[in-house]
This record gives C-alpha cells, structure tokens and sequence, in this order.
C-alpha cells in the first residue's frame, strides 16, 4: 500500500491547532459561566423568594374568627427589586383559597415544615419559580392547615445571567483574538532552532562534509543523526567516485594507447595494401574511442569537482604555458605553431585540475580543426576585471552555425565529419566557466577561425 506523505506547512498547522484550542477554551469557558450564572441567578431568586414567602407564613394571625392576612407590601417590593418579573402568589386555608390565584399550580409534595420549598412549573404562558411554605395554626377547636404559595416569572433570572454570559463570550473572542498573535509567537519561537539549523548547514561549502555539531533541542537529535548519516554515505560514495573516475581513465586509455601502438607497428610491418587499409581504420577507430573516453572521464571529472570544488589561486600562465607544452608534439605533426601570448603572472580563483581542463580541452580543439602550416595562438590578457584567455586557429571556422548548439552535448559542427571527436570539448569548456564564476565565448574571425575565449574571475 503506498503511502501518501502530508503536504502543507508545519508552522501553519501548529497556527491552525493552537487556534482550535484556544477556540475550544473559549467555548467552554462560555458554557462554563452561563452555567454558573443560571446556577447563581436561580439561587439568589429561591433565596428572596422563599424570604418573602415565608415572611407572609409569618405575618398569618390566627384570632377568633378565624385567619387573618395581612400581605404587606415591603414582601413584594422586596421581590421586584431583582427585576420586572410578574408575581403570583395564593393562600389555601384548610384547603380553600382565600386570596390569590386559585389556580397556581400546587407542588406535588405538600412541604412538612415552615422551610421554603421550591419548583418550576408553567403557568399563564409562562414559566413560574414558585416557593411554598405549610404552617398549621389553631382556630377555635383544632390546628388548620395553612399553604403559601409565591411564583415569579424567570425574565429576571434570565437577564441576569445572559449578562454574565455575553461578558464570558465578549472575554472567550478577546482571550481567541489574544491567542492568534501568540500563536503565531509560538509557532515561531518553536521552529526558530529548525531555521537556525538549516542555516548552519546552507552555510557550508560544497566541499564541507563534517557531521552537522550545531547546538539544537533534544527534539532535533533524531534528525542531525540521520543528516550526518546521510553525509557519511554521501562522503563514501563521492570518495568511491573520484577513486572510480581516476582508475577508470586509468584502464581504459593504458589498454586503447597499447591497441594503437600496436596497430600502428604492424601498418609499418605489412605490406599487403588491404590490410594496411583494415589497419587504418582500427587506428582511426581507436583514436577515436580513446578520445571519447578521454572526454567522458574528463566530463565527468568536471561535474564531480564542481559539487566538490577548490578554490585557490590558479596562475593562468603557468597553465597556458604547461598545456601548450603538452601539445607541442601534436602541433609539430600537424606542422602547426603553437605560441603564448602576455607574460604572466595571470591569477584567478578556482581548481587548478577544472582549469587545465577547460585550456586543454581548448588547445585541442583549435589544433584538430587548423590546416597544416597555420598558427595557434594562446593569448593572456585583462578585460572588464576578468583574467581572460584566448586561443585564436586559422581553421574551418563556424561556418554560420549557432554558438549555443556547439557547446550541447555530443554536438558538433557539419563540418567536422572527417575529424575524430566526441562533441563534449566545448561543452566541457562551458561547465567549468560556469562553475569557476566565468563565461565562454567562441567567435568567428572574419579571416578564417575561430577565436575561443575563457573568462574568469582576475585576482
């Protein structure tokens, strides 16, 4: 089953889960207060409420006649001090109504003492708390039973504690509101030490595998173990693969330059006009194929030390110098004449091995492509702050084709056909400009050839 891996940023999650719980707590801490506040509101009502009911139980006055009421209007100014509640109320004597609303609703239990008893019921439209107090009291020959019932409507009650519970709503959306910036803060303070982390790494070169020490929580411990695992493999493999390349150039142009010595050998010794053409073309095959190995090993090179690259002051004309060197013997077979122009030294920055390289590369270039008893010339000089090198032929030229298809790889000209070479020459050239911070260019001159230029940063 294939896992599918989350997508997003972790900053915007964490924002995203401490918003939900401040929300919830704003929630909650609504709820909470509304319901303490119905709680507190209904207590303080059942408490004025049975107050005043039993003040009218206590204000009943038996005498000979009978049961003397007296509602005193103190009890039920006391009552509408909380608010514009109605007020009911109804005294059963011997279990006749007397005065009151005959029908207010009677409690289901009939309370035993002078203490309050309190239930809500409907009554008129409306919802009622009502508190009942039974007392007996003696008339003439017995005790006769006395019920007092006070009911009150519930708006003030209500008002009351939606007061309170808009305040915990307007105090839950500033404590949500409060909680975004911080949020924010948090999610922030929280990844710092990631930021702080991956920029210590992003400031290394490309040539810096040490394993990654960077002070960090103890969170990031599993990650800096794989990331300097990780760079361990990476230095083995690079390590494998610079040793790979070098063996490599090794085993294949030793055994292809023993091919083609022999070849050449056995072209002197024979004398059948047949085999020496066979011959011929073994050697042209074996040039050729040494060369393109040659190249892809160089190629390759170029790309490794690239990611891995030195920089150090290169002399441009010792370099110059000790590649025409090397090729004096090619020119001279070609009766061609190599020469360096401007005195050194001539410094820039960069790897001395992608240097020579890219020269080599343009040497060898300009003496395959030059008729017999022509020039080539190696110039030196400075230009726009750059240390530049020049190396002009008196070739075949460009012949109107585009610089950017020669320097692709594998291209060559239409005019080369008969010229071994493999097409990574310039493209070799190009890559190693890039890498040392340079350019490359290559001109037509209106003589004949072509002028290459190499441009690198000058000391």
């Amino acid at each position: 089953m294939k896992r599918i891996l989350p997508n997003g940023s972790l900053r915007a999650k964490l924002v995203v889960q401490l918003l939900v719980v401040a929300a919830v707590l704003a929630v909650l801490l609504y709820f909470t207060v509304r319901t303490t506040a119905d709680r507190a509101a209904e207590a303080t009502q059942d408490a004025i409420l049975g107050a005043a009911t039993t003040s009218i139980a206590e204000q009943l006055r038996a005498t000979e006649d009978g049961i003397e009421v007296d509602l005193a209007y103190a009890t039920f100014s006391m009552l509408g001090a909380i608010g514009q509640d109605r007020l009911f109320y109804r005294i059963d004597i011997g279990g006749e109504t007397v005065t009151g609303y005959d029908d207010l609703p009677l409690p289901a239990v009939q309370p035993a003492s002078l203490a309050a008893a309190f239930y809500t019921a409907p009554y008129l439209d409306a919802e009622l708390r009502i508190a009942v107090v039974a007392r007996s009291m003696i008339v003439g020959k017995g005790p006769v039973p006395v019920v007092v019932l006070v009911g009150q409507t519930r708006l003030g009650q209500a008002a009351i504690a939606d007061s309170l519970a808009n305040r915990a709503a307007l105090i839950g959306l500033g404590f949500f509101l409060l909680a975004v910036p911080l949020s924010l803060l948090s999610a922030g303070s929280l990844f710092n030490p990631i930021n702080r982390l991956a920029e210590a790494v992003g400031r290394r070169g490309p040539r810096d595998l040490r394993p990654v020490r960077h002070p960090s929580p103890r969170e990031l411990a599993p990650l800096i173990g794989a990331l300097n695992g990780f760079v361990a493999r990476l230095r083995g493999a690079l390590s494998q693969t610079e040793t790979f390349i070098a063996e490599a150039a090794h085993h294949i142009r030793t055994p292809l330059s023993t091919v083609r010595t022999e070849a050449e050998i056995a072209l002197r010794q024979s004398n059948d006009e047949g085999t020496r053409v066979r011959l011929r073309s073994m050697i042209r095959g074996v040039e050729a194929s040494a060369r393109s190995a040659s190249q892809l090993l160089d190629h390759a090179m170029v790309l490794y030390r690239s990611d891995q690259l030195e920089s150090v002051a290169v002399d441009l004309a010792s370099v110059a110098h000790s590649v025409a060197r090397a090729f004096e013997p090619t020119a001279e077979l070609k009766e061609l004449v190599l020469s360096v122009v401007g005195e050194g030294p001539l410094m820039t920055t960069g790897d001395p091995l992608l240097v020579e390289s890219a020269l080599r590369n343009l040497v060898d270039n300009a003496i395959k492509y030059s008729e017999a008893e022509t020039e080539v010339r190696i110039v030196l000089s400075r230009a726009e702050g750059m240390a530049v090198v020049q190396v002009y032929d008196q070739g075949r030229g460009l012949q109107g084709v585009p610089v950017v298809q020669l320097t692709g790889r594998f291209t060559r000209g239409q005019n080369v056909g008969d010229v071994v070479g493999s097409g990574l020459g310039l493209t070799i050239v190009t890559e190693v400009a890039a890498a040392l911070g340079g350019r490359f260019e290559l001109t037509q001159i209106e003589t004949g050839g072509t002028c290459a230029s190499l441009f690198l940063p000058a000391l």
